[in-house]
């Protein structure tokens, strides 16, 4: 028998890359966005990640048809009041690359030395399923921003996030290293449990 297929509402390489690892031992086919047919990108209205990961996920279930993981994530970096946070992807302008933005960000802490350096990923994952919000879930992590950009692993603000407990940026560790940590491993093992509760109550 088949297994299902489900939709995860990403066009990010990077982040499909990991959400496919995390969730390679789950019964079902994950697609992405550039199996489907093209779909309109919905407008991330929400002032919270959780906000526009439901919202994605509505929609793009809505599009296709699929049942549909979707997420959102970013930095939230305390000495800027929290910012980029849900703009993070769209940071310096959608056409900015995130070297550039991690460079604007490591200037603006330059400049205020007396600043903390506290940061925080978060990560929030929503699945809908004909219609209706099926399962919610969050990982954050906690770290610190880089004097500098550091490491050629990872994707995204990875080079300027340190991970204390490494005492490395989580450019500088394996994929196998950051997920065990990072906000997206946390929220997407979390919803690994619930496909696999669902899979067995079927």
């Amino acid at each position: 028998m088949s297994q299902p297929r489900w939709l995860m509402a990403t066009t990010n390489a990077g982040k499909l890359e990991e959400i496919r690892a995390l969730l390679a031992g789950e019964a079902i086919t994950l697609l992405s966005l550039a199996d489907c047919p093209p779909v309109p990108e919905p407008e991330e209205s929400g002032h919270t990640f959780a906000e526009n990961a439901r919202l994605k996920a509505l929609a793009y279930a809505a599009a296709t048809g699929l049942p549909t993981i979707a997420e959102d994530s970013g930095l939230e970096v305390d000495a800027m009041d929290g910012a980029p946070g849900v703009h993070s992807a769209r940071f310096l302008g959608v056409h900015a690359s995130y070297p550039e933005r991690c460079a604007a960000i490591t200037h603006r802490l330059a400049a205020r030395p007396e600043a903390a350096r506290s940061a925080r990923f978060v990560c929030a994952v929503a699945v809908v399923d004909q219609g209706l919000v099926r399962f919610e879930t969050a990982g954050v992590v906690e770290g610190l921003i880089a004097q500098s950009p550091a490491g050629g692993g990872g994707f995204g603000y990875d080079p300027i996030f340190v991970y204390p407990p490494y005492g490395r940026t989580l450019a500088e560790v394996s994929q196998a290293e950051k997920l065990a940590v990072a906000h997206r491993g946390q929220a997407f093992r979390a919803l690994a449990v619930w496909l696999r509760q669902q899979s067995a109550s079927a």
